[in-house]
């Protein structure tokens, strides 16, 4: 994959878990609550139909507001990548106003862990840079460190 810095952001961790059990954590809804967005803001609903244009809505309670988050997923490919956008809903619905592309990739690291490697697609130089000034590298590395410690719970 070729990143774009205009409109990508990205960034890799080690984790210490296995690929499978972090793929598990990021396609199961009661494990999704536990680390999808940075503490002291929860997740309130998941509902995944794990499949190609298949739904995956989250409802976040963030400061005391509900934010609900439509999206599908474009590619699945077990224990390896997960590919989920906000561009539309189920059935190929298009997004009003779609924010960014996520990728997120699990590599086995050799040493009984994982290479993590989370990446944010975006439209436009403006939206990538909305996002990188919202806390893109503290938020989602926040995530996963709640993904790597929620993980380690399901040994």
């Amino acid at each position: 994959m070729t990143l774009d810095p205009e409109t990508d952001l990205t960034f890799s961790r080690d984790i210490d878990a296995r690929p499978e059990v972090l793929f598990a954590c990021w396609t199961t809804p009661e494990h999704i609550k536990h680390f999808f967005v940075p503490k002291p803001h929860k997740v309130t609903f998941c509902d995944i139909d794990l499949k190609v244009g298949g739904r995956f809505n989250t409802t976040f309670e963030v400061e005391g507001n509900e934010m609900q988050n439509t999206g599908v997923w474009l590619e699945v490919v077990p224990n390896r990548r997960l590919v989920f956008t906000d561009s539309y809903s189920e059935g190929w619905k298009p997004a009003p106003d779609p924010f960014m592309t996520a990728i997120i990739d699990f590599e086995d690291n050799g040493k009984g862990g994982t290479l993590y490697t989370a990446t944010a697609r975006h439209r436009s130089a403006e939206s990538r840079q909305t996002h990188e000034q919202m806390g893109f590298y503290d938020g989602w590395g926040a995530v996963a460190t709640q993904l790597e410690a929620y993980a380690k719970t399901l040994r």
